[in-house]
């Protein structure tokens, strides 16, 4: 695991500070805001949850401080509120380079920025003291990184979200462009590489999304109350969409979740509102959080992947998706190609032998049971204990 190196600290107001790091995974200089809950520096023993609050297309890490009100809608919120940069990179490592190079943005918040805030800081550093939070491409980031790392958050909430790039595909290729990439650069191109775009899409991951806390807040691009233009706004009405669509598919699956929506437009107005309403179910998240899912079902196209202790490591010729499901105490079902390797947790006693429908497998020094599936083609094992 790389480090971050602070290059500069710079107190903004009593309660806001902006960092300069170096991020090895970057191979540059990025910049972020924090907002630290009132009284932190006075005292030296508490310890608190933490928001990822994040940006959307064409702006950066000063957007919701400048905009939207944050500083005030947390004033007497006891969390830390942790606001970094992605540019224009849909928070996804690129496969193709732009400007910057192929920035690695999922690296850099996932593997860098979240260790070094709970090394840093006074944090809960635990998945349940951990929620994401973002509007319009943020709100993508917001979904796709809890649903791809339910380790590492219980709750997540979209404002004005990218929900579904199923649909509307060409807003990729615009973000990519504006960064100095061609429109393939984020994930390749969708005509030849589908796959890796579903792999980072909320709407083909919403299955993962089981035991958060959820909000998904939106307008219809019809002008609103806040609104002094006249004409319908063409964007807010796409990620209405996007966002109604993945609302149908939670209700689908019966994932709980928070949904809102209302006349408004693609504009700081509203997500300062969204915020601010959608504060309440992130403290009750933080207060009282939800339990892991007790029967764990989880779809990802990674060649690795870990979800609720469960680690699944797949060989295979070509990227598709995989899934683990019904996982718990009494075995799992995996659907994949190639060959296959699950660990379960350590929640069996160390060193004992027990009898599967695959053969007798003893627990390690750890307590989990390490498995071996030759998949071949696509096809789906059951392994019962």
């Amino acid at each position: 695991m790389t480090v971050p190196e602070v290059v500069s600290r710079l107190p903004l107001t009593r309660r806001l500070v902006e960092y300069e790091l170096y991020s090895p995974a970057l191979r540059e200089k990025t910049r972020l805001r924090i907002l630290f809950p009132t009284g932190y520096g006075e005292d030296g023993s508490a310890r608190f949850p933490v928001l990822y609050l994040l940006h959307g297309g064409d702006d950066d890490y000063r957007a919701w401080t400048r905009k939207g009100g944050a500083a005030e809608a947390t004033r007497q919120s006891p969390i830390i509120v942790v606001m970094p940069d992605a540019r224009n990179g849909f928070y996804s490592d690129w496969v193709k380079p732009g400007r910057h190079g192929r920035t690695p943005w999922e690296t850099f918040h996932i593997g860098e920025l979240v260790p070094w805030i709970d090394r840093t800081f006074r944090t809960e550093a635990r998945r349940e003291s951990r929620a994401l939070a973002g509007l319009s491409m943020g709100g993508f980031g917001a979904m796709s990184y809890a649903a791809r790392h339910p380790d590492l958050f219980s709750a997540a909430a979209s404002f004005s979200g990218v929900l579904d790039t199923n649909v509307y595909t060409f807003v990729i290729g615009i973000a990519a462009r504006r960064d100095g990439g061609p429109p393939g650069a984020i994930w390749g191109d969708r005509s030849t590489g589908a796959v890796r775009w579903r792999a980072h899409n909320p709407w083909d991951l919403a299955v993962n999304l089981r035991g958060m806390t959820l909000v998904v807040r939106t307008r219809t691009g019809l002008p609103g109350p806040l609104d002094d233009r006249r004409r319908p706004d063409p964007v807010e009405a796409i990620v209405f969409h996007e966002s109604l669509r993945f609302h149908r598919r939670l209700t689908l699956l019966g994932i709980d979740h928070d949904w809102h929506y209302g006349p408004g437009t693609h504009d700081w107005p509203y997500w300062a509102v969204d915020l601010r309403e959608a504060l309440p179910a992130l403290h009750k998240a933080f207060a009282d959080p939800q339990p892991p899912p007790a029967s764990v079902t989880y779809v990802s196209a990674e060649p690795s992947y870990r979800a609720y202790g469960w680690d699944v490591q797949i060989s295979r010729p070509a990227m598709e998706f995989s899934m683990l499901s019904d996982a718990g105490e009494q075995g799992f079902t995996f659907t994949g190609g190639g060959t296959a390797v699950i660990r379960t947790p350590g929640s069996f006693e160390p060193g004992r032998t027990y009898p599967t429908t695959l053969g007798p497998h003893q627990a390690d020094s750890l307590g989990r049971l390490t498995f071996r599936l030759q998949l071949g083609k696509r096809s789906t094992i059951s392994v019962r204990l």
